[in-house]
């Protein structure tokens, strides 16, 4: 599987992102790739906010470019490096639930009603 760490872009708002940090990030952000190949793009915001409670200051918030939808999610905790595991949870989860749903969608195939009488052909002539 080729490197996907430059697919991955990490800022932060009001935080100082240690070496640390981003390596914790893109070793979670691995398990997101190998669940779904379609991914183009992830975009990180690690945002410390001052306004909010004590318990939901840190913010991570991910946008994931995709075929299809993009998805945004985001997660509040007293601890970033909390706020990454639980938002890498939560998309794990909404990726697993696409995947899901789109061969559910696949295999169900319906019949298609056409509104039109079509003439009656014989079998064997």
């Amino acid at each position: 599987m080729k490197d996907r760490k430059n697919d991955v872009i990490i800022s932060g708002n009001n935080v100082e992102l240690t070496g640390g940090m981003k390596a914790h990030v893109l070793e979670k952000m691995e398990r997101l790739f190998a669940h779904e190949g379609d991914i183009i793009r992830i975009r990180v915001e690690l945002t410390f906010d001052v306004t909010r409670s004590v318990l939901e200051q840190n913010v991570a918030r991910v946008l994931i470019e995709i075929k299809g939808n993009d998805m945004v999610v985001s997660v509040a905790s007293e601890d970033m490096y909390k706020s990454v595991d639980l938002i890498v949870d939560k998309l794990d989860r909404k990726l697993r639930r696409r995947a899901r749903l789109m061969r559910v969608k696949r295999k169900q195939t319906h019949e298609v009603d056409i509104p039109a009488d079509l003439p009656k052909v014989a079998v064997g002539e």
